[in-house]
Protein backbone atom coordinates (compact mmCIF):
# COMPACT_ATOMS: atom_id res chain seq x y z
CA UNK A 1 0.00 0.00 0.00
CA UNK A 2 1.79 3.30 -0.73
CA UNK A 3 0.74 6.63 -0.09
CA UNK A 4 1.70 10.58 -1.38
CA UNK A 5 4.49 12.38 0.38
CA UNK A 6 4.64 16.16 0.54
CA UNK A 7 7.48 17.64 0.93
CA UNK A 8 7.89 21.49 0.57
CA UNK A 9 8.61 22.15 -2.68
CA UNK A 10 10.38 20.30 -5.52
CA UNK A 11 10.53 17.17 -7.25
CA UNK A 12 9.42 15.91 -4.15
CA UNK A 13 6.00 16.02 -4.14
CA UNK A 14 5.18 14.62 -7.17
CA UNK A 15 6.70 11.50 -6.08
CA UNK A 16 4.53 8.62 -4.39
CA UNK A 17 6.05 7.06 -1.53
CA UNK A 18 5.57 3.03 -0.13
CA UNK A 19 4.49 3.48 3.49
CA UNK A 20 6.66 0.14 4.61
CA UNK A 21 9.54 1.43 2.89
CA UNK A 22 9.32 4.51 4.04
CA UNK A 23 9.06 3.28 7.96
CA UNK A 24 11.75 0.63 7.46
CA UNK A 25 14.25 3.67 6.14
CA UNK A 26 13.54 6.10 8.88
CA UNK A 27 13.67 3.49 11.39
CA UNK A 28 16.77 2.61 10.18
CA UNK A 29 17.97 6.02 10.48
CA UNK A 30 16.84 6.53 13.47
CA UNK A 31 19.17 3.68 15.41
CA UNK A 32 21.91 4.58 13.33
CA UNK A 33 21.58 8.55 14.86
CA UNK A 34 21.35 6.75 18.18
CA UNK A 35 24.17 4.86 17.37
CA UNK A 36 26.05 7.85 16.73
CA UNK A 37 25.01 9.76 20.04
CA UNK A 38 26.32 6.62 21.78
CA UNK A 39 30.08 6.58 20.09
CA UNK A 40 29.96 10.40 20.57
CA UNK A 41 29.52 9.68 24.28
CA UNK A 42 31.47 6.40 24.99
CA UNK A 43 34.15 8.45 22.61
CA UNK A 44 34.47 11.63 23.65
CA UNK A 45 37.61 12.55 24.37
CA UNK A 46 38.29 13.41 28.33
CA UNK A 47 41.37 15.49 28.03
CA UNK A 48 42.62 13.75 31.26
CA UNK A 49 44.52 10.67 30.12
CA UNK A 50 46.14 10.32 26.76
CA UNK A 51 48.47 8.44 24.95
CA UNK A 52 50.20 10.95 23.64
CA UNK A 53 52.70 12.98 25.51
CA UNK A 54 52.20 16.94 25.62
CA UNK A 55 55.03 18.20 23.07
CA UNK A 56 55.53 21.93 23.32
CA UNK A 57 55.92 23.49 20.33
CA UNK A 58 59.04 25.90 21.06
CA UNK A 59 61.43 26.41 24.07
CA UNK A 60 59.83 28.46 26.79
CA UNK A 61 60.25 32.54 25.49
CA UNK A 62 60.62 31.59 22.25
CA UNK A 63 58.53 33.70 19.89
CA UNK A 64 57.65 33.82 16.16
CA UNK A 65 57.36 38.06 15.05
CA UNK A 66 56.83 38.33 11.49
CA UNK A 67 59.29 40.44 9.61
CA UNK A 68 59.80 42.51 5.93
CA UNK A 69 62.14 40.97 3.50
CA UNK A 70 63.95 44.53 2.66
CA UNK A 71 67.03 42.13 0.87
CA UNK A 72 67.93 38.98 -0.77
CA UNK A 73 71.09 37.75 -1.30
CA UNK A 74 72.45 34.83 -3.62
CA UNK A 75 71.18 31.41 -2.35
CA UNK A 76 73.61 28.49 -1.69
CA UNK A 77 74.16 25.94 -4.81
CA UNK A 78 72.39 22.32 -3.89
CA UNK A 79 75.17 20.37 -5.33
CA UNK A 80 78.43 21.76 -4.01
CA UNK A 81 80.02 23.11 -1.05
CA UNK A 82 77.78 26.61 -0.61
CA UNK A 83 80.38 29.58 -0.59
CA UNK A 84 80.55 31.87 2.68
CA UNK A 85 77.51 34.45 3.34
CA UNK A 86 75.12 32.75 0.72
CA UNK A 87 71.86 32.29 1.61
CA UNK A 88 71.00 35.27 3.61
CA UNK A 89 68.29 37.62 3.72
CA UNK A 90 67.49 40.98 5.69
CA UNK A 91 64.39 41.48 7.41
CA UNK A 92 63.09 44.20 8.99
CA UNK A 93 61.53 43.15 12.32
CA UNK A 94 61.15 44.69 15.92
CA UNK A 95 62.36 48.15 15.06
CA UNK A 96 65.94 46.38 13.65
CA UNK A 97 66.98 45.02 10.24
CA UNK A 98 68.95 41.20 10.86
CA UNK A 99 70.28 38.76 8.14
CA UNK A 100 69.20 35.23 8.54
CA UNK A 101 69.86 32.02 6.59
CA UNK A 102 66.78 30.50 4.00
CA UNK A 103 67.15 26.91 2.92
CA UNK A 104 67.82 27.16 -0.60
CA UNK A 105 64.42 25.76 -1.47
CA UNK A 106 62.92 29.03 -0.50
CA UNK A 107 64.76 31.05 -2.76
CA UNK A 108 63.74 28.66 -5.60
CA UNK A 109 60.24 29.40 -4.26
CA UNK A 110 61.01 33.18 -5.44
CA UNK A 111 61.25 35.02 -2.41
CA UNK A 112 61.80 38.56 -2.74
CA UNK A 113 61.85 42.41 -1.40
CA UNK A 114 58.95 43.01 0.32
CA UNK A 115 57.37 39.56 1.15
CA UNK A 116 56.73 39.03 4.81
CA UNK A 117 58.09 35.95 6.77
CA UNK A 118 57.70 34.68 10.25
CA UNK A 119 61.30 34.33 12.52
CA UNK A 120 61.96 32.44 15.29
CA UNK A 121 62.90 34.60 17.98
CA UNK A 122 65.28 33.16 20.79
CA UNK A 123 65.31 35.65 23.77
CA UNK A 124 68.62 36.53 24.77
CA UNK A 125 70.78 35.52 27.66
CA UNK A 126 72.77 37.98 29.62
CA UNK A 127 74.80 40.60 28.34
CA UNK A 128 73.77 39.06 24.80
CA UNK A 129 71.22 40.06 21.72
CA UNK A 130 68.04 37.79 20.51
CA UNK A 131 69.14 35.07 17.66
CA UNK A 132 66.94 34.92 14.93
CA UNK A 133 66.13 32.54 12.66
CA UNK A 134 63.79 31.77 9.22
CA UNK A 135 60.90 29.83 10.29
CA UNK A 136 58.93 30.40 7.40
CA UNK A 137 57.16 32.70 4.99
CA UNK A 138 54.17 34.95 6.04
CA UNK A 139 51.26 33.39 3.23
CA UNK A 140 48.17 34.75 4.96
CA UNK A 141 47.91 37.14 2.02
CA UNK A 142 47.66 34.71 -0.51
CA UNK A 143 45.12 32.59 1.78
CA UNK A 144 43.52 35.26 2.30
CA UNK A 145 42.61 36.09 -1.58
CA UNK A 146 41.67 32.26 -2.31
CA UNK A 147 39.38 31.90 0.59
CA UNK A 148 37.64 35.35 -0.78
CA UNK A 149 37.23 33.65 -4.08
CA UNK A 150 36.17 30.33 -2.59
CA UNK A 151 33.43 31.59 -0.35
CA UNK A 152 32.66 34.53 -3.54
CA UNK A 153 31.99 31.81 -6.22
CA UNK A 154 29.91 29.41 -3.88
CA UNK A 155 27.78 32.06 -2.75
CA UNK A 156 27.32 33.32 -6.12
CA UNK A 157 26.50 30.27 -8.40
CA UNK A 158 25.19 27.74 -5.69
CA UNK A 159 23.52 30.69 -3.61
CA UNK A 160 21.21 29.57 -0.36
CA UNK A 161 22.12 25.98 -1.46
CA UNK A 162 26.25 27.01 -1.43
CA UNK A 163 25.74 28.47 1.92
CA UNK A 164 24.41 25.58 3.82
CA UNK A 165 27.31 23.26 2.35
CA UNK A 166 29.66 25.93 3.77
CA UNK A 167 27.80 26.17 7.34
CA UNK A 168 27.98 21.67 7.27
CA UNK A 169 31.92 22.33 5.81
CA UNK A 170 32.48 24.51 8.67
CA UNK A 171 30.89 21.66 11.04
CA UNK A 172 32.68 18.68 9.41
CA UNK A 173 35.43 20.44 10.17
CA UNK A 174 34.39 21.27 13.99
CA UNK A 175 33.78 17.45 14.21
CA UNK A 176 37.16 16.26 13.37
CA UNK A 177 39.04 19.22 15.47
CA UNK A 178 37.29 18.71 18.53
CA UNK A 179 35.67 15.43 18.67
CA UNK A 180 37.95 12.84 16.10
CA UNK A 181 41.45 13.69 16.36
CA UNK A 182 41.33 14.24 20.50
CA UNK A 183 39.90 10.44 20.67
CA UNK A 184 42.60 8.89 18.38
CA UNK A 185 44.84 10.75 20.68
CA UNK A 186 43.13 9.10 23.56
CA UNK A 187 43.42 5.76 22.05
CA UNK A 188 40.39 5.40 21.07
CA UNK A 189 39.27 2.59 18.08
CA UNK A 190 40.41 4.31 15.09
CA UNK A 191 37.71 2.59 13.11
CA UNK A 192 35.14 3.33 15.82
CA UNK A 193 35.98 6.52 15.82
CA UNK A 194 36.09 7.06 12.37
CA UNK A 195 32.44 5.75 11.46
CA UNK A 196 30.98 7.87 14.62
CA UNK A 197 32.66 11.05 13.36
CA UNK A 198 31.48 10.24 9.76
CA UNK A 199 28.31 9.96 10.32
CA UNK A 200 27.55 12.89 12.81
CA UNK A 201 29.15 14.99 9.73
CA UNK A 202 26.80 13.06 7.50
CA UNK A 203 23.51 13.81 9.47
CA UNK A 204 23.67 17.35 9.53
CA UNK A 205 25.53 18.18 6.14
CA UNK A 206 23.02 16.35 3.92
CA UNK A 207 19.72 17.58 5.79
CA UNK A 208 21.60 20.94 6.09
CA UNK A 209 22.74 20.91 2.39
CA UNK A 210 20.09 19.27 0.39
CA UNK A 211 16.89 19.55 2.97
CA UNK A 212 15.30 17.48 5.04
CA UNK A 213 13.28 15.21 3.00
CA UNK A 214 13.02 11.29 1.88
CA UNK A 215 15.06 11.62 -1.20
CA UNK A 216 17.58 13.41 1.01
CA UNK A 217 17.45 10.26 3.84
CA UNK A 218 17.75 8.08 1.34
CA UNK A 219 21.31 9.59 -0.05
CA UNK A 220 22.29 9.93 3.67
CA UNK A 221 21.58 5.73 4.22
CA UNK A 222 23.26 4.79 1.13
CA UNK A 223 26.09 6.85 2.76
CA UNK A 224 26.09 5.05 5.52
CA UNK A 225 26.22 1.75 4.28
CA UNK A 226 29.13 2.86 1.95
CA UNK A 227 30.88 4.66 5.31
CA UNK A 228 30.27 1.17 7.17
CA UNK A 229 31.62 -1.12 3.78
CA UNK A 230 34.79 0.89 3.49
CA UNK A 231 35.49 0.79 7.33
CA UNK A 232 35.33 -2.99 7.02
CA UNK A 233 37.10 -3.63 4.20
CA UNK A 234 39.56 -1.13 5.13
CA UNK A 235 40.54 -3.52 8.41
CA UNK A 236 40.53 -6.96 6.62
CA UNK A 237 42.89 -5.02 3.70
CA UNK A 238 45.13 -3.33 6.48
CA UNK A 239 45.66 -6.20 8.47
CA UNK A 240 46.38 -8.72 5.53
CA UNK A 241 48.64 -6.57 4.28
CA UNK A 242 50.18 -6.31 7.34
CA UNK A 243 50.70 -2.60 7.27
CA UNK A 244 52.23 -0.11 9.77
CA UNK A 245 50.29 3.06 9.26
CA UNK A 246 53.60 4.99 9.30
CA UNK A 247 55.02 5.73 5.95
CA UNK A 248 56.81 9.55 6.35
CA UNK A 249 58.03 11.47 9.02
CA UNK A 250 54.87 12.67 10.20
CA UNK A 251 53.98 9.25 11.07
CA UNK A 252 57.61 8.38 13.16
CA UNK A 253 57.18 12.21 14.70
CA UNK A 254 53.69 11.30 16.19
CA UNK A 255 54.97 7.64 17.02
CA UNK A 256 57.76 9.14 19.20
CA UNK A 257 55.20 11.42 21.10
CA UNK A 258 52.50 8.75 21.25
CA UNK A 259 54.38 5.15 21.21
CA UNK A 260 50.70 3.87 22.69
CA UNK A 261 48.72 4.54 19.77
CA UNK A 262 47.65 1.52 17.26
CA UNK A 263 48.96 3.10 13.65
CA UNK A 264 46.95 0.49 11.73
CA UNK A 265 43.96 1.67 13.52
CA UNK A 266 44.44 5.32 12.22
CA UNK A 267 45.18 4.02 8.96
CA UNK A 268 41.61 2.13 9.05
CA UNK A 269 40.44 5.75 10.45
CA UNK A 270 42.10 7.54 7.28
CA UNK A 271 40.72 5.18 4.90
CA UNK A 272 37.04 6.19 6.18
CA UNK A 273 37.62 9.92 6.04
CA UNK A 274 39.29 9.95 2.95
CA UNK A 275 36.35 8.54 1.32
CA UNK A 276 33.28 10.58 2.69
CA UNK A 277 33.49 13.56 0.61
CA UNK A 278 32.96 11.07 -2.94
CA UNK A 279 30.84 9.00 -1.22
CA UNK A 280 28.35 11.44 -0.82
CA UNK A 281 28.75 13.01 -4.06
CA UNK A 282 27.90 9.44 -5.58
CA UNK A 283 24.66 9.03 -3.02
CA UNK A 284 23.14 12.07 -3.60
CA UNK A 285 23.51 12.17 -7.49
CA UNK A 286 21.92 8.25 -7.49
CA UNK A 287 18.90 9.77 -4.79
CA UNK A 288 17.99 12.33 -7.01
CA UNK A 289 18.12 10.39 -10.19
CA UNK A 290 15.55 7.81 -8.82
CA UNK A 291 13.49 10.74 -7.81
CA UNK A 292 13.83 12.65 -10.75
CA UNK A 293 12.94 9.47 -13.17
CA UNK A 294 10.43 7.79 -11.05
CA UNK A 295 8.82 11.87 -11.56
CA UNK A 296 9.23 11.91 -14.93
CA UNK A 297 7.63 8.57 -15.43
CA UNK A 298 5.15 7.86 -12.36
CA UNK A 299 3.20 4.33 -13.69
CA UNK A 300 7.48 3.03 -14.62
CA UNK A 301 8.15 -0.51 -12.76
CA UNK A 302 10.72 -0.03 -9.97
CA UNK A 303 12.65 -2.54 -12.05
CA UNK A 304 12.83 0.35 -15.27
CA UNK A 305 14.09 3.27 -12.62
CA UNK A 306 16.61 0.61 -11.25
CA UNK A 307 17.81 0.15 -14.69
CA UNK A 308 17.69 3.93 -15.47
CA UNK A 309 19.34 5.22 -12.45
CA UNK A 310 21.93 2.36 -12.90
CA UNK A 311 23.08 4.25 -16.67
CA UNK A 312 23.25 7.43 -14.76
CA UNK A 313 25.23 6.02 -11.54
CA UNK A 314 27.92 3.97 -14.01
CA UNK A 315 28.82 7.44 -15.82
CA UNK A 316 29.15 8.60 -12.07
CA UNK A 317 31.05 5.67 -11.15
CA UNK A 318 33.39 6.13 -13.63
CA UNK A 319 33.95 9.62 -13.79
CA UNK A 320 34.39 9.18 -9.59
CA UNK A 321 37.02 6.58 -10.06
CA UNK A 322 39.57 9.22 -12.30
CA UNK A 323 38.81 11.43 -9.94
CA UNK A 324 39.91 9.63 -6.87
CA UNK A 325 42.89 7.91 -8.20
CA UNK A 326 44.24 11.05 -9.45
CA UNK A 327 43.40 13.01 -6.10
CA UNK A 328 45.60 10.16 -4.56
CA UNK A 329 48.34 10.41 -6.94
CA UNK A 330 48.66 14.69 -6.58
CA UNK A 331 49.04 14.15 -2.80
CA UNK A 332 51.40 11.48 -3.36
CA UNK A 333 53.26 12.88 -6.65
CA UNK A 334 56.60 13.47 -4.42
CA UNK A 335 56.77 10.01 -2.81
CA UNK A 336 56.15 8.61 -6.45
CA UNK A 337 58.24 10.43 -7.88
CA UNK A 338 61.25 9.09 -5.30
CA UNK A 339 60.16 5.59 -6.40
CA UNK A 340 60.44 6.44 -10.20
CA UNK A 341 64.53 7.34 -9.52
CA UNK A 342 65.25 3.96 -7.35
CA UNK A 343 67.21 1.98 -9.98
CA UNK A 344 63.57 -0.55 -9.89
CA UNK A 345 60.49 -0.60 -11.38
CA UNK A 346 57.38 1.10 -9.85
CA UNK A 347 55.57 -2.52 -10.08
CA UNK A 348 58.39 -3.67 -7.96
CA UNK A 349 58.29 -1.32 -5.62
CA UNK A 350 54.52 -2.12 -5.50
CA UNK A 351 54.49 -3.38 -1.65
CA UNK A 352 56.63 -0.48 -0.42
CA UNK A 353 54.90 0.71 2.86
CA UNK A 354 54.57 4.38 0.87
CA UNK A 355 53.11 3.01 -2.21
CA UNK A 356 50.85 -0.35 -0.68
CA UNK A 357 49.23 2.47 1.29
CA UNK A 358 48.16 4.48 -1.48
CA UNK A 359 47.20 1.69 -3.19
CA UNK A 360 44.87 0.05 -0.46
CA UNK A 361 43.50 3.92 0.12
CA UNK A 362 42.66 4.15 -3.42
CA UNK A 363 41.23 0.45 -3.67
CA UNK A 364 39.01 0.32 -0.90
CA UNK A 365 37.50 3.92 -0.65
CA UNK A 366 36.87 3.19 -4.62
CA UNK A 367 35.07 -0.26 -3.33
CA UNK A 368 33.15 1.30 -1.28
CA UNK A 369 31.84 4.16 -3.63
CA UNK A 370 31.08 1.59 -5.91
CA UNK A 371 28.93 -0.17 -3.95
CA UNK A 372 27.26 2.74 -2.38
CA UNK A 373 25.70 3.36 -6.07
CA UNK A 374 23.06 0.59 -6.43
CA UNK A 375 22.61 0.18 -3.20
CA UNK A 376 21.49 3.92 -2.81
CA UNK A 377 19.46 3.14 -6.29
CA UNK A 378 17.86 0.51 -4.46
CA UNK A 379 16.76 2.13 -1.47
CA UNK A 380 15.30 5.07 -3.97
CA UNK A 381 13.40 2.56 -5.86
CA UNK A 382 11.76 1.10 -2.98
CA UNK A 383 10.95 4.05 -0.88
CA UNK A 384 9.80 5.95 -4.38
CA UNK A 385 6.78 3.71 -5.11
CA UNK A 386 4.67 3.47 -9.03
CA UNK A 387 1.75 4.99 -9.00
CA UNK A 388 -0.80 2.95 -7.47
CA UNK A 389 -3.73 1.30 -10.65
CA UNK A 390 -6.55 2.96 -10.56
CA UNK A 391 -9.54 1.09 -9.28
CA UNK A 392 -12.02 -0.56 -11.92
CA UNK A 393 -15.29 1.89 -11.85
CA UNK A 394 -18.11 -0.24 -10.76
CA UNK A 395 -20.48 -1.18 -13.73
CA UNK A 396 -22.79 1.60 -14.74
CA UNK A 397 -26.10 -0.65 -14.30
CA UNK A 398 -25.28 -2.44 -11.47
CA UNK A 399 -27.30 0.16 -9.26
CA UNK A 400 -30.44 -0.84 -11.34
CA UNK A 401 -29.75 -4.58 -10.51
CA UNK A 402 -33.07 -5.65 -7.79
Amino acid sequence: MTHSHRAHNGIDEQVEVGGSARTALLVALGLAAVATVVGLVVWWPSGDATEVESAQFAAEGVTFPVGEVREVGEPCPLQEAPPEGCGLISVEVDDRTVDVQVPPEVFAAGLAPGDSVELQKIPEAEGGEAAYSYFATDRDGTLLWLLVVFLTVVLVIARWRGLFALIGLAFGAAVVWRFLLPALLDGSSGVGVALTGASAIMFVVLYMTHGVSLRTSTALAGTLVGIAITALLGVVAVADARLTGISDDSGGLLRAYGGGLDFPSLLGCALVIAGLGVLNDVTITQASAVWELRAASPDASRWEIYSGAMRIGRDHIASTIYTIVFAYAGTALLVLMLLSIYDRSIIDLRSTEQLAEEIVRTLVTSVGLVLAVPITTALGVLVAAPRPAPLDPAPADSAAVG
